[in-house]
């Protein structure tokens, strides 16, 4: 019996090592919810609320960007997409701005087809522009942003988006040129770099794919795939985002990013990061914040950083790329997001 037991304690240590390699996005967010049911169990209810209701609320930009990644892979028009984004560096990163800014898509929609371009080898500069612009406008957003804080703002804020993608494009494209962050993808994401290969010798297209089993059955495992690695993640990111929301004073955020001058602006870039709640509800806190005296660069400032880099998508974007990419993410998007926010207090003062 004593023989058996080293084997036995060696298997199940493996075991649980497995696990937790493979489900430890669901574990931990089981142990918040776990640990809210006995310390506070109003609010693991309130938080497991909160999580359930915002997956819902961006399922449907989910389904439809899975769906188009998984069809785009399963008839092999991917490889079209790719061809799309060869060429001039600078055209195709002016295009991605352009289009992440005016795209339907929230932070976590766009997450899947991100996914998607990097492992068919589109250059990540244009990428990473379309990346940055996305979360900040939309058409939805515009006519919101425009009926809350005024017509200035929004088209402020649509051209804060592009430049944002424009600025954060060329600055990748100039590492990418001196010899950087080459296969950004992490490990067991997507094909990484060797996806190039879709762009150097493409495949025949076959739009009917459901007529190919094969193809089939590659489209079903692609979305599979691509939902259940998003659902954990932005399952624990909402749940940290409603611990947030229930334990940040808003009171001390008016406080921090109140008045005006240049350190409004730069607290408010920096308070976006922890302090966003999203791009709709976030509209009438800054417009309550403006009336109270923040500077509208500040407010600007606030929403861009928020919405780039809210807990939602960083933590998406964290479990997507390797890390390099990720703080490069980050500071490109505050940096983006102060000068954004500077440059409509200096026009807003003119």
């Amino acid at each position: 019996m004593t023989d058996l037991a080293p084997p036995a304690r060696h298997w199940a240590a493996d075991l649980a090592h497995r696990i937790w390699a493979r489900e430890r996005v669901w574990l931990v967010s089981g142990g918040i919810l776990a640990v809210l049911l006995l310390a506070a169990p109003d609010q693991a209810a309130e938080s497991a609320g909160f999580a359930a209701s915002n997956l819902l609320g961006v399922a449907p930009f989910l389904v439809l960007s899975i769906a188009i990644a998984a069809y785009a892979g399963a008839t092999g028009a991917d490889s079209l997409i790719a061809r799309a984004f060869t060429g001039s560096p600078a055209l195709m990163i002016l295009i991605a701005a352009a289009a992440g800014g005016l795209s339907p898509f929230c932070s976590c929609g766009v997450i899947p087809l991100i996914a998607a371009l990097l492992a068919m080898g589109v250059p990540l500069s244009a990428v990473m522009a379309f990346w940055l612009a996305s979360p900040v406008m939309d058409p939805s957003m515009f006519v919101l942003t425009t009926g809350v804080l005024g017509l200035e703002f929004a088209i402020a804020k649509t051209i804060a988006a592009i430049g944002l993608g424009v600025f954060g494009g060329f600055v990748v494209h100039a590492l990418a040129k001196a010899g950087g962050l080459a296969d950004p993808l992490r490990d067991g994401v997507g094909n990484g770099g060797c996806g190039g290969a879709k762009v150097r010798a493409p495949q025949p297209v076959v739009w009917a794919f459901w007529h190919d089993q094969a193809r089939v059955a590659k489209f079903l495992r692609e979305g599979l795939k691509t939902t259940l690695f998003l659902a954990k993640w932005l399952t624990l990111a909402f749940l940290l985002e409603s611990l947030m929301l229930a334990w940040l004073p808003a009171d001390l955020v008016v406080r921090a990013v109140g008045g005006t001058g240049l350190a409004p602006i730069a607290i408010a870039t920096l308070v976006g990061v922890p302090a966003y709640l999203n791009g709709y509800a976030a509209l009438p806190l800054v417009g309550g914040l403006i009336g109270q005296g923040m500077a509208p660069g500040a407010g600007l400032a606030f929403l861009v950083a928020g919405g780039v880099t809210s807990l939602p998508a960083a933590i998406a974007v964290w479990a997507l790329v390797r890390r390099q990419v990720f703080f490069l993410y980050l500071g490109l998007a505050l940096t983006g997001s102060f000068a954004s926010g500077l440059l409509f207090q200096l026009w807003t003062a003119i």
